[in-house]
């Protein structure tokens, strides 16, 4: 429960903060509208990003991996076609920006804000995760 929260609160920073910079993204400055939209796009790349992942693995061979921004920059598209007034998004040159902005947003705010992990094996040979929330 604690990770899904720390998720939603990185994402909706994240969004906030693209929102901001980003001209062609516009955002809903309710709270309850922030958190809305951020709850969408953690669904949306949960359930709909992999599917697209897969379906596209012969371009992000073909890229080297740069297609991801692509698919992240659809993610974005799909969020604010979602998400009705409380999110828009003007084209798709907005969404790749805001998707590259988002992307260093949230791995920024995760080094920080997500509990740290140890590994260790323990006297059985057996490898042991422990989480430590700070």
């Amino acid at each position: 429960m604690y990770h899904l929260l720390i998720g939603l609160v990185i994402n909706a920073i994240s969004l906030w903060v693209a929102a901001f910079i980003v001209p062609g993204i516009y955002f809903d400055t309710s709270l309850m509208g922030i958190f809305t939209v951020a709850l969408i796009f953690g669904v949306v790349n949960t359930l709909i990003k992999p599917i697209f992942q897969i379906l596209t693995c012969p371009f992000y061979i073909l890229t080297l991996g740069l297609f991801t921004f692509v698919i992240n920059a659809l993610m974005l598209m799909l969020t604010s076609w979602l998400s009705g007034e409380a999110f828009h998004v003007d084209s798709f040159w907005w969404a790749l920006l805001g998707s590259i902005i988002i992307s260093i947003i949230s791995t920024f705010l995760s080094l920080f804000l997500e509990p740290k992990k140890q590994q260790y094996e323990d006297n059985e040979g057996e490898v042991v995760i422990i989480k430590h929330h700070e």
